[in-house]
């Protein structure tokens, strides 16, 4: 494996999360669409089915906002680089804007746009030392519409009990703006920036890998009738995915990370 290696599989990666979905992402749409009774609701997931074919067709990005690239990296401990792998992601980044990527990285205060993607502390790397020797890179894009109805919550130790309600009072705020039918990904743990980054990591799960407790909470959340688009309708969410970090003892961090309904993600493992 060399840095052009690299490079290459990054740039294969952006291309099929920005113009196809992962399969357990069309199904849940396509369960949704068959279930759904209101018209509206019915006509909105049809509309959204035939933009992922038209996406997946003709190789173009699946929405307008090709979002800020977050990158998860787990590098195998018997594997030897001699390589900076963050600065091959980068020029990966690089190559494939403005051909794939629209340029969204802007300085915080200036507002001046990088015009590459890139800047300070962009695209976002997050690395982790695994057992093997292998180099796993996942690429999640993140717009944002769904990115900023995305809440954090410091809740006291013996409050667990009120995570479900945090999760529909922020679902409920969101109402149509975040694209849905979302996805939620819930950072339960950890500390006040480590529970974000958790429930962006939950993302990257497979909708099909829900657990009792992340199913009780869909079940509410499908309960408050948002529906697609926010126009009503059944499902308001396809998947509520957590992941949960030890925490100190006189706290209880939780994050609530909005996804649209176009969950991109894509993975490489060399």
């Amino acid at each position: 494996m060399n840095y052009k290696d690299v490079v290459e599989a990054v740039c294969e990666i952006i291309i099929r999360a920005q113009t196809e979905l992962p399969l357990d992402v069309v199904n849940a749409i396509r369960r949704a669409y068959e279930s759904e009774e209101s018209e509206i609701a019915k006509r909105n997931l049809e509309v959204i089915l035939e933009n992922i074919e038209i996406a997946k067709k003709s190789r173009l990005p699946i929405c307008q906002d090709t979002g800020i690239p977050f990158f998860f990296v787990e590098i195998g401990r018997e594997l030897s680089l001699d390589f900076d792998i963050k600065k091959a992601i980068i020029d990966a980044v690089r190559k494939q804007t403005p051909s794939i990527l629209r340029p969204n990285a802007v300085h915080p205060l200036t507002r001046k746009n990088s015009g590459d993607n890139t800047g300070i502390g962009v695209p976002v790397v997050n690395t982790d030392v695994v057992e093997g020797d292998r180099l796993r890179i996942a690429y999640m894009p993140k717009g944002a519409g769904s990115e900023n109805m995305s809440q954090l919550r410091m809740f006291l130790p013996m409050e667990a009990d009120k995570i479900k309600k945090f999760v529909l009072e922020t679902v409920a705020r969101a109402m149509g703006m975040p694209c849905p039918p979302i996805i939620i990904g819930l950072g339960i743990g950890g500390s006040f920036d480590v529970s974000a980054k958790l429930a962006k990591k939950a993302l990257l799960r497979s909708l099909d890998s829900m657990n009792e407790f992340e199913l009780e909470i869909l079940e509410a959340v499908n309960s408050l009738g948002i529906g697609p688009m926010g126009l009503g309708g059944k499902t308001t969410a396809l998947a509520v995915l957590s992941e949960l970090n030890h925490c100190h003892t006189a706290s209880l961090p939780v994050a609530v990370n909005i996804q649209c309904w176009a969950n991109r993600r894509a993975e490489v493992i060399l």
